[in-house]
């Protein structure tokens, strides 16, 4: 299925299967898909800001590019998906699974305040570990890697 560019602002997709589809481009800013299964969707340059991702399992996405700004991914499995250079400014990590993820050039503050985003000790990162308070998510986001694949430096 293509939808591409499609406005799908605040649309309930909870449980929603959209596993294979061209999302590239769409507006899904407010948009409800708790637990939606999402695998090997194509969201480069998406929208999906505000968006309440909690549980969706995001296997293999693509996000190049795409605003998951204040989005709730608490709880969802982003393993092997791409988020390159994607804004994850105040996004809520927390419980999430990163495993395998390209994170490079991603806008991904991690100090406390405004904008920082939020992780907990469930939260798996890129190289299989857990999240803690001294973890260096700097060497995932970092553009050290040119083959594109997942960071897993340091």
């Amino acid at each position: 299925v293509n939808l591409q560019n499609a406005d799908l602002r605040g649309v309930d997709l909870r449980g929603a299967d959209l596993s294979e589809m061209n999302l590239q481009g769409a507006d899904l800013s407010g948009a409800r898909l708790l637990g939606a299964k999402l695998r090997g969707v194509y969201l480069k340059r998406a929208n999906l800001s505000g968006a309440d991702l909690a549980g969706a399992r995001l296997l293999s996405v693509n996000l190049t590019g795409a605003n998951l700004r204040r989005a709730d991914l608490s709880d969802a499995d982003l393993s092997s998906a791409n988020l390159r250079s994607a804004n994850l400014w105040g996004a809520n990590l927390c419980g999430a699974n990163l495993t395998g993820a390209n994170l490079q050039s991603a806008n991904f503050p991690e100090t406390s305040g405004i904008g920082a985003v939020r992780f907990s000790t469930a939260t798996t990162l890129p190289d299989g570990s857990p999240w803690s308070p001294d973890a260096d998510i700097a060497r995932f986001t970092e553009s050290k890697n040119t083959d594109g694949g997942a960071l897993l430096t340091g």
